[in-house]
């Protein structure tokens, strides 16, 4: 059968270009992969079907960055990645093919790892309050007498080991490769004598934990909070960005943690106003349930709640009992997750986020009638038991209210306190208010994302950023109830499988959903592994296995990588800042078992081909969810063929256009692909839904459940988006004991088209058989099939 033939590209026009987009392509662009690359693959991704480019952070970053996250000067393009040449060739070679673009903007923080590369941050060290640029930094001056805390020696003692250097600039101080500037004047005398006259003091990184005075990014040392709230700062940091939008080059944008900033609408506002309303998305984790405020001035976030809808769904519920059964198995005793992750708050809380919870303590200042120690056992208590990542007073008081209830049911020997601070932290746009959002969402993130997640192994599909590991699958209708909001609510908003940040990729996930349907043989091969391949930490041991098993076939390397940051992360055996070498040497020595052990390679490798069909099913089902659900699809870049990767920077990996080029035309030329190693499937369904979404946008302006009867019913999820039909399977391996049999889609009579294979079909008054329909791909696309009606996208 050969498929349909394939429209062409339908340039955008300027201004349809400043619309809301009908599917993007996130590129992660690096001094490896540059604007010049990105301006290469222009006609690719307008032959995939988006109509908009979406770029990693393109702004100055530290020297070496591979993310871009770490801006140094807002005031020019990355000059590794191309500087403002390469990204005007970009833009050109966008709109060459008719494509807009989406760029990634970072107002919460600022990369100071070398204080030379950033002269804001060089200016406020060498002047102090006097700088120019004091104010667009969070400083608490007066705590550490007037100097800024900065945490680079190895030791306090390392203070001896400063040196003054004389430059054409003037004077510098030295520690190691290390340069800091010296204030005029003080320049004269021993490295020491000149230190102590700076308005910075070079302290022992370990005291980064407890008393620093700035503001930093989570828990990250040289990521230095900005003070986007601050109008001159705003301007002075988005003055390039608005240029750029301004001229056409820039048509929507990305923003980067907004839950760090002092006021979230506030700013969304501002920018909103600045930037002519273009399409703007917030990187904002939102907790199941949780949406975001009504009054922010976005289309809505970058889609980890969607994603998690996603998932959810494909996950097979019957699994639970033995899924949890295992885990407790492996644990030594059930897991009460919500005390694991309260737990592991609270290790944040009184550890690497201490420096910002002592001052918020500050800030509060004495409560009447209630110790320090009170007052500080219950704010941690509070930020380690919030529900969501942060308030927005006056928006989100409810959640503050719930949980300051809550943990005085849990503690009430801290009822004093928190009826002392209740109120403090109700007032909306008060300093300690705001610190306390600021605060609460580097808790949730590190505490969850970053340790709960790598310490509770029963099923790591659910382990993922937005994600409710508590929650074991949801069914088909809760899916479409949550499309229904989503259509009503944020119809504009992101909707994503991967991205930068994601725990482990789509197809990784997808195949890793199918455990669940087969608990039971998991259960045996895990019991086995942990057998052969025993390491202290069981629940760790377990986590590896289902990445491993999720990502297979993967190098030794990756495999090392992701088994060490998941230890190092999970911080119960070893740690970043203090690696237990014999504990991860035997980590190493489990992981290279499934290379070097000839049982353990061949039962992976079964149990990997036994599972990997029903993955490929899930993945198609998923990619076609993600991309016909109620919002503006993303692709993250390299996903639109198979991709079995794990976190970061694994999932950062080169990515060969040339096979997706090559692919792609073999689908136009008319092939329709089997369900096979080279993903040529996925991009058959990346491509024909995206283009589909890019020349037909009325077809995607409603939505409204469809039904099926028969025996696979519970099999499938189906939907009207308004003119097309997407169909996916769902739960594949119980699918195959029982097949399609009589299943029927009810769907109105007539002939149908699906635009991935071509194949014609008719619903009757018993409805549109499925067997037929999905015998060639576990999914299909439907549009009416009228005469004289040409193929609109494939």
């Amino acid at each position: 059968m050969s498929g349909p033939v394939v429209s062409g590209s339908a340039p955008l026009s300027p201004d349809r270009r400043r619309d809301v987009p009908t599917g993007t392509y996130r590129l992660q662009v690096t001094a490896d992969f540059t604007l010049d690359d990105a301006a290469a693959v222009a006609g690719y991704l307008a032959d995939l079907g988006v109509s908009h480019a979406y770029t990693s952070p393109l702004l100055r970053s530290a020297a070496g960055s591979t993310h871009g996250y770490d801006t140094v000067d807002h005031a020019h393009i990355d000059e590794p990645r191309g500087g403002r040449a390469g990204f005007d060739r970009l833009v050109a070679a966008l709109h060459e093919q008719g494509l807009g673009l989406v760029l990634d903007l970072v107002p919460n923080h600022m990369g100071i790892a070398d204080p030379a590369e950033a002269p804001w941050w060089w200016d406020v060290l060498r002047h102090g309050r006097d700088s120019a640029h004091a104010a667009a930094f969070d400083v608490d001056w007066d705590f550490g007498g007037g100097r800024v805390r900065v945490p680079v020696l190895g030791s306090a003692d390392d203070v001896e080991k400063l040196e003054v250097v004389r430059t054409e600039d003037g004077p510098e101080l030295r520690y190691y490769d290390n340069r800091f500037p010296v204030a005029p004047g003080t320049g004269e005398g021993t490295p020491q004598e000149v230190h102590d006259r700076q308005h910075y003091e070079l302290v022992d990184w370990r005291r980064a934990d407890r008393d620093l005075n700035y503001r930093r990014f989570f828990a990250i040392n040289t990521l230095a909070g900005l003070r986007a709230e601050d109008p001159a700062v705003f301007e002075a940091t988005h003055r390039l960005v608005l240029d750029l939008v301004a001229g056409g080059a820039v048509d929507g944008l990305r923003i980067d943690h907004p839950d760090g900033l002092a006021d979230p609408k506030g700013y969304l506002d501002r920018l909103a106003e600045a930037a002519g309303g273009r399409w703007t998305v917030v990187e904002k984790i939102l907790e199941p349930g949780e949406d975001l405020p009504g009054s922010w001035r976005a289309a809505g976030t970058t889609g980890y709640d969607a994603l998690a809808e996603v998932d959810q769904v494909l996950v097979d519920p019957g699994g639970e009992a033995r899924m949890s059964a295992l885990d407790t198995e492996v644990s030594g005793a059930p897991v009460d997750y919500a005390e694991l992750v309260r737990r592991s708050k609270r290790e944040v809380t009184d550890g690497i986020l201490g420096s910002e919870l002592a001052r918020l303590v500050r800030v509060i200042g004495e409560l009447p009638g209630v110790s320090r120690e009170d007052g500080l056992e219950a704010l941690a208590e509070l930020l380690a038991s919030f529900p969501v990542y942060r308030t927005y007073l006056p928006d989100g008081r409810e959640h503050l209210d719930a949980t300051v209830a809550a943990v005085r049911e849990r503690r009430p020997d801290l009822a004093a306190a928190l009826d002392a601070l209740h109120p403090v932290l109700s007032q909306a746009g008060s300093e300690a208010a705001t610190r306390f959002e600021q605060t609460s969402g580097p808790v949730m993130a590190k505490g969850v994302e970053d340790s709960a997640y790598y310490r509770w192994a029963r099923f790591v599909v659910l382990n993922e950023v937005g994600g409710d590991p508590a929650r074991f699958g949801s069914t088909v209708e809760e899916f479409h109830e949550a499309q229904r909001r989503r259509a009503e609510g944020r119809s504009a908003s992101m909707t994503t499988l991967s991205t930068h940040d994601t725990k482990r990729s789509e197809d990784t996930r997808a195949r890793l959903a199918v455990l669940a349907e087969l608990a039971g043989e998991w259960a045996d091969l895990v019991r086995g592994l942990l057998t052969r391949h025993p390491l202290p930490d069981r629940p760790l041991a377990h986590l590896v296995w289902q990445n491993l098993v999720g990502a297979w076939p993967l190098s030794r390397e990756r495999a090392h990588a992701y088994a060490e940051k998941a230890a190092r992360e999970a911080g119960l055996s070893t740690t970043w800042t203090d690696v237990d070498e014999e504990f991860e040497t035997a980590l190493y020595e489990m992981v290279d078992a499934a290379y070097d052990d000839e049982r353990t390679s061949a039962e992976i490798e079964r149990f990997v081909a036994r599972i990997t069909p029903s993955g490929r099913s899930n993945s198609l089902a998923q990619k076609l969810l993600q991309l016909t659900m109620p919002g503006v699809p993303d692709v993250y870049q390299g996903t639109e063929l198979w991709d079995h990767s794990l976190v970061d920077p694994d999932n950062r990996r080169p990515v060969d256009y040339a096979e997706r080029r090559r692919l792609l035309a073999r689908l136009d030329d008319g092939e329709v692909p089997g369900v096979d190693d080279t993903g040529a499937a996925k991009l058959l369904v990346v491509s024909r839904v995206l283009r589909a979404r890019r020349e037909h946008p009325e077809w995607f302006a409603g939505y409204e459940p469809v039904t099926a009867s028969g025996p696979g019913a519970d099999h499938l999820v189906a939907y009207d988006r308004g003119g097309v039909v997407p169909v996916a399977t769902r739960l594949p391996v119980g699918l195959s004991i029982a097949g399609w049999g009589d299943t029927a889609l009810q769907l109105p009579t007539g002939a149908w088209r699906d635009l991935l294979t071509g194949g014609r079909h008719v619903s009757d008054a018993g409805g549109l058989p499925v067997a037929a329909l999905l015998e060639r791909l576990p999914v299909a696309l439907l549009v009416h099939d009228q005469p004289g009606t040409a193929p609109a996208a494939g």
